[in-house]
C-alpha cells in the first residue's frame, strides 16, 4: 500500500477513494468512511498509525474503497489539518473551479 506520511510523523489519518463515486474519504473513529477530514480518526504515534491503517483494511475492504493509506496531519490551535499540499487539495477539492467539488458546498 502507498504511504504518504513520514516515518517520524506524530499525527496520521487514513484516506482512500470510495469505489462507488471516486470521492475522497477518511476513516472515522467508528470505522465508517467520511467525506469530511474534520471527522477523520487521527492516530497519535507510529504504532497508532499502523493500527489505524489495519482497521481501514479488514477483509473485503476492496469492495468499498481503493488503496487506503496513511498521511501526515498537523495540529494547531484550529485543530487538525493535512500536512501536505496533496492532501490539502484532496480534502478541499479541485483547485481550478470553486463551483465544483467540496468547496462548492460551503
Amino acid at each position: 500500500m502507498a504511504q504518504h506520511s513520514s516515518k517520524g510523523a506524530r499525527f496520521q489519518a487514513v484516506t482512500a477513494n470510495r469505489l462507488l463515486d471516486g470521492e475522497v474519504v477518511y476513516l472515522a473513529a467508528d470505522n465508517s468512511w467520511t467525506e469530511v477530514f474534520a471527522n477523520a480518526d487521527i492516530a497519535d504515534g507510529a504504532d497508532a498509525g499502523d493500527a489505524l491503517l489495519a482497521r481501514a483494511c479488514p477483509d473485503g475492504y476492496e469492495k468499498h474503497v481503493l488503496e487506503p493509506y496513511l498521511f501526515e496531519a498537523l495540529h494547531d490551535d484550529n485543530g487538525f489539518h493535512p500536512a501536505s499540499v496533496r492532501e490539502i487539495i484532496r480534502a478541499k477539492g479541485p483547485t481550478v473551479r470553486l463551483d465544483l467539488g467540496k468547496q462548492s458546498r460551503n
